[in-house]
């Protein structure tokens, strides 16, 4: 009994956050009221911060275990995201969501919300899957109330008709890594082994070895979708261009910081038998999926189909840190040579861009249209100053320029490929030097795209001012992400040390959480650890 109340005690902001979004969904029966719903979302938001902050872990050297899900700083770091990602597009949304169906928006938005949070503190395959459908499930209706026109109603049939068939092709791959492991737990230790424990070596699995490449092909399939790579691409130029920019934009973000958190528990962590393919696969994957998207982008002139192809790209970019991570871990076990660390930091940098680069559209549009051309921002500095200089932040940050969080995020993706072309074997080298090659150019590719938006925004003439309805709270949401991008460029090493201990504590037989299977449980400090003066935190038996 122990376990299941340390799991709920744990898992306090997302039972909050359920409880919320079902009390808006039975109380907007009653009620149509948009400023009312969007304001006791936010007040959720940030109590659940606040009982988030409260369980008050210190040092970032810990790993803490009880039954399906593990906190671990990569947990807490991308439930932070996941609680911001929510409050931003609430704040974007507060004045142009729908007054008829507004408790359904907010409440939808907060189940998405919710479903990041678990996801990224899953250590178990049927949590890892309900909340990756606690996201997909509410966008269907989210994709639906956006826009209630023929291509909405286009793009909401898309994504549900392509996202049942990745649910379908990742439910298959957990199916093999069950029968593989003989458990559903992803990562466990000597005593409550797990997949990564069953599956550490190839001896281990014996006759079914060969099995082990075909999970993990159906695994990324599954998690590519969310991702959007190469070949699963080609749904979200359409989507995007289809429904609202609040919309957009989430599609944009929660289903990668999503992807992001289950890759790296399942790929990274639980599969080391398949890493010599894993990093094969990852490489041409990425080579493929950021020239598609980077050389796409440039002929859109709608914007939003724009950032569709560069959140393609960015999903290239981030496959590199995968491709370097499992590289490393198949020549040296037990380590991911800065992978996880520049995945963890380039999709905190991208998300911070990307939602406020929505959150500043939907400031700018109206509750009769959204901004659709690049060219409706033709002289946007002269009459909207901070919208555009947000925009040029955010459009900086995307295309890596210093000294923004961006150029940070590059920096350590394509220093994790250089590494292993300098100084990794012949083979590996030869491959990791084209990769390398093939990003940077990718990069200036795409510096083009993204500076030709603040070229139109600064340089040329006013042509029709857009409406700029979308509320003070928008504008607040896309100045504060300015802020936060600025921030974090200025001041990288506290987002970099995260996501480094991040990739220390999910090394195997290293900060080793372990379940709570005894009534007796209590949380333990173990001395000794890493830094010499921070014990570990632990679950003791």
């Amino acid at each position: 009994m122990l376990v299941e109340w340390n799991t709920i005690r744990l898992l306090a902001p997302e039972v909050l956050l359920v409880i919320a979004a079902s009390a808006i969904f039975v109380a907007g029966a009653f009620t149509r009221s948009r400023l009312w719903w969007s304001f006791a979302s936010i007040v959720t938001y940030v109590a659940a911060s606040v009982v988030l902050a409260s369980q008050n872990w210190q040092d970032l050297n810990f790993n803490v275990a009880t039954g399906p899900i593990v906190i671990d700083p990569m947990s807490l770091g991308l439930r932070w995201l996941g609680l911001l990602v929510g409050l931003v597009f609430t704040l974007a949304a507060s004045r142009l969501a729908d007054e008829d169906f507004a408790s359904e928006f907010f409440g939808c938005l907060m189940l998405i919300a919710t479903g990041v949070m678990i996801t990224a503190s899953a250590n178990e395959l049927v949590l890892l899957f309900l909340g990756l459908e606690l996201i997909s499930i509410p966008t269907y209706v989210l994709l639906f109330l956006g826009r209630r026109d023929r291509a909405g109603n286009e793009a909401t049939m898309k994504y549900f008709f392509l996202s049942i068939l990745s649910s379908g092709l990742l439910l298959y791959g957990f199916s093999f890594l069950f029968g593989l492991g003989k458990t559903t737990l992803i990562a466990g230790t000597a005593a409550h082994p797990g997949i990564r424990e069953a599956l550490a070596s190839t001896a281990s699995l014996g006759v079914f070895a060969p099995l082990a490449p075909l999970a993990l092909i159906l695994v990324v399939a599954g998690l590519g979708f969310k991702l959007a790579i190469a070949p699963l691409q080609f749904y979200a130029p359409d989507v995007y261009q289809g429904t609202t920019s609040g919309n957009a934009g989430l599609l944009a973000v929660a289903p990668k910081i999503a992807g992001i958190a289950a890759i790296i528990r399942l790929v990274v962590v639980a599969m080391p038998v398949t890493a010599e393919f894993a990093w094969q696969l990852a490489l041409v994957l990425a080579m493929l999926t950021m020239t598609i998207g980077n050389v796409c982008a440039l002929w859109q002139r709608n914007i939003r189909r724009l950032m569709a192809y560069s959140s393609i790209a960015h999903g290239g970019y981030l496959l590199i840190g995968l491709a370097a991570a499992t590289a490393v871990a198949a020549s040296s076990p037990g380590g991911y040579g800065g992978g996880v660390t520049a995945m963890l930091l380039y999709v905190v940098v991208y998300s911070l861009a990307t939602i406020g680069t929505f959150a500043a559209l939907a400031y700018l549009g109206s509750e009769s249209g959204d901004v659709n051309d690049v060219n409706d921002l033709s002289g946007l500095a002269r009459y909207q100053p901070v919208a555009a200089g947000a925009i040029a932040v955010f459009m900086f940050s995307l295309a890596g320029l210093p000294p923004l969080a961006g150029f940070w995020g590059k920096l350590n993706l394509f220093g994790s490929a250089v590494e292993l072309a300098t100084s990794g074997p012949t083979g590996l080298a030869r491959w990791f030097a084209a990769l390398a090659l093939v990003a940077a150019i990718n990069a200036a590719i795409a510096a083009a795209y993204y500076l030709r938006i603040v070229a139109v925004m600064y340089f040329q003439p006013v042509a029709a001012q857009v409406p700029a309805r979308g509320g003070k709270m928008a504008s607040f949401a896309a100045t504060a992400c300015a802020l936060l991008v600025v921030f974090a460029g200025a001041l990288p090493g506290r987002f970099l040390n995260a996501a480094s201990q991040s990739e220390k504590v999910l090394r195997p037989g290293t900060h080793t959480a372990r379940t709570l299977p005894l009534p007796e449980a209590t949380l333990a400090v173990r001395p000794g650890g890493p830094t010499g003066s921070s014990p570990d935190r632990q679950v003791g038996e």
